[in-house]
């Protein structure tokens, strides 16, 4: 960056940094939303919750039913980085 561009973005640059501080943050959440062991123990508790008389089929198929859907999204999402 030159010295007249650094100067006429000067006003923007906490913005920048709000940007990239965001970014982080929603890079950290979407590894934790498809983080393949965390689904997997999600998965484990809806059927011990279910188990336990907690959940009714219709509320656990509806929960296991999202749990997979990100579990296949962070399948795809592992085999794009390879």
């Amino acid at each position: 960056m030159g010295l007249i561009t650094g100067l006429l973005t000067l006003p923007i640059a906490p913005l920048r940094g709000v940007v990239a501080a965001a970014e982080q943050v929603q890079r950290q959440a979407e590894e934790e939303l498809y983080d393949p062991v965390r689904i997997r123990a999600q998965l484990e508790d809806v059927e011990r919750r279910r188990q336990d008389g907690q959940l009714t089929d219709e509320e656990a198929e509806a929960w296991e039913e999202e749990l997979v859907e990100r579990l296949l999204v962070a399948r795809d999402r592992l085999d794009g980085r390879q």
